[in-house]
C-alpha cells in the first residue's frame, strides 16, 4: 500500500485538470469583475497603459478586461479552452514584462509586486491547454 503512495500514476487526471481550469478561470475572472464594479478605475488603467507607450490606452484597458472575462467564461464552460488559455497567457506575459519583472520575483515577502504569481498562473494555463490540445486520431 505504501508503494502506491510513493510512486503512483494519476488515476483521475481529467478531474484534476478540470479543477485547475476552474480555479485559474475564477481567480483571473475576479480582476475584470472588480474593474466592472469600480468602473471609475478603468480610465486610470488606460492612462497608465498610455503612459507606458501603448496606443489607445483606454480602449486597450477595456480590451484586457473583456478578454479576461470572455476567456474565463469559456474556460469555465469548457469551450475553446486552448484559445482562452492563450489569451490569458498573452495578458499575463505582458503584465510580467511591463509591470512585474522590474519588481522582481516575489509577490510578497522579500519583495512586492513581483512575477511569481503570474508565472504560476501561466504554468497552470499551459497544463490546462496541453490537456485540452486536440490530438490527431488517425484515419
Amino acid at each position: 500500500m505504501m508503494a502506491a503512495w510513493i510512486r503512483s500514476e494519476p488515476q483521475q487526471a481529467h478531474v484534476s485538470v478540470a479543477l485547475v481550469r476552474w480555479a485559474v478561470a475564477l481567480v483571473i475572472l475576479m480582476h475584470p469583475l472588480h474593474g466592472f464594479l469600480h468602473a471609475e478605475n478603468i480610465p486610470r488603467f488606460g492612462e497608465y497603459l498610455s503612459s507606458l507607450g501603448f496606443p489607445l490606452g483606454g480602449a486597450l484597458a477595456w480590451a484586457v478586461l473583456l478578454t479576461q472575462t470572455a476567456a474565463s467564461l469559456l474556460m469555465l464552460a469548457g469551450r475553446l479552452v486552448v484559445p482562452a488559455c492563450a489569451a490569458h497567457m498573452v495578458v499575463l506575459l505582458t503584465g510580467i514584462v511591463v509591470f512585474h519583472y522590474p519588481l522582481g520575483w516575489y509577490v510578497v515577502g522579500p519583495g512586492a509586486g513581483g512575477m511569481e504569481f503570474s508565472v504560476l498562473m501561466i504554468s497552470c494555463l499551459c497544463a490546462v491547454a496541453w490537456a485540452h490540445w486536440p490530438r490527431h486520431r488517425g484515419p
